[in-house]
């Protein structure tokens, strides 16, 4: 997952959270080697080298490709699984940019979820796109984890990695989790805090990855229209709901919205936090 990961569980033998910790680490980890475009033994391995031949999927692989190509229409494009080969015109290490406009004006040739054909059993690319589903699977990884937790014991359990997470139950005594809202730049400083029972909430935001260009600070999350990142956005935004892979979802959009961000939240009606 790239970033910490944690489980708190409250049960009353330690038996018994050595167990349900058995079962959250050997759940990442699959979905970890399922979906990781770092290994070269999965299936978006075969798929991102497929060299324009179709490539079957199973059930899981389509679940998470057709929520892919929902997210890429209700976004109108802002949210891509093929835009990940951006990254080769950028590095977001917080000195300042010299990006190629020629490499990114090719590496848009081979970005766009509608040069893709999909039909729910095998996806078919043009030679030269990728996909990555680094956007999502962080998001979808906390909502399996807490959901097999709770499957197996109907315990107060929160699943936290790097920041996206899930509550499910009350604590001891019928209290709230209690989550701090980070502030960007100051590790293990809040400025803000949550209190969630039965819900999820992710945050996107540039804190440590970025560039600077022109003396401008520009954060990481790229705009797979113009291959550029986008600007005046906040600094982070967090974001509340009933499962992580939606948290997560709205915060992305609202990061992409730039100077538009508490707007787009607003009109979708939703609980979130947002620092400039």
């Amino acid at each position: 997952m790239a970033s910490p990961c944690e489980v708190l569980i409250e049960c009353e033998l330690e038996s018994e959270a050595r167990e349900l910790a058995s079962l959250a680490f050997a759940e990442a980890m699959r979905i970890e080697r399922k979906f990781s475009r770092y290994r070269d033994d999965n299936v978006i391995f075969k798929i991102n080298n497929a060299h324009g031949e179709p490539i079957s999927v199973d059930e899981e692989t389509s679940k998470l490709l057709n929520y892919a190509a929902e997210s890429f229409h209700l976004s109108e494009g802002l949210f891509d699984i093929t835009s990940g080969l951006l990254r080769k015109a950028w590095k977001f290490d917080g000195q300042p940019a010299n990006p190629d406009k020629e490499l990114i004006k090719k590496l848009l040739n081979r970005v766009g979820w509608e040069k893709v054909r999909f039909d729910g059993k095998q996806i078919r690319m043009r030679h030269g796109m990728e996909i990555d589903l680094g956007g999502l699977g962080k998001e979808y990884a906390v909502d399996r984890v807490a959901d097999t937790l709770f499957r197996n014991r109907q315990v107060p359990v929160m699943v936290n990695f790097g920041g996206d997470l899930r509550t499910i139950g009350h604590r001891v005594g019928s209290a709230p989790w209690t989550i701090g809202i980070e502030k960007p730049d100051e590790e293990n400083y809040s400025v803000g805090e949550i209190q969630l029972t039965d819900g999820a909430i992710a945050t996107s935001g540039d804190a440590r990855r970025f560039c600077t260009y022109k003396g401008k600070r520009l954060g990481h999350i790229l705009n797979p229209r113009t291959g550029w990142p986008v600007t005046n956005m906040p600094r982070s935004v967090t974001v509340i709901a009933e499962y992580c892979m939606a948290a997560g979802f709205l915060a992305t959009l609202a990061m992409l919205s730039g100077k538009d961000a508490e707007k787009f939240l607003n009109e979708q009606e939703v609980k979130y936090h947002c620092v400039r």
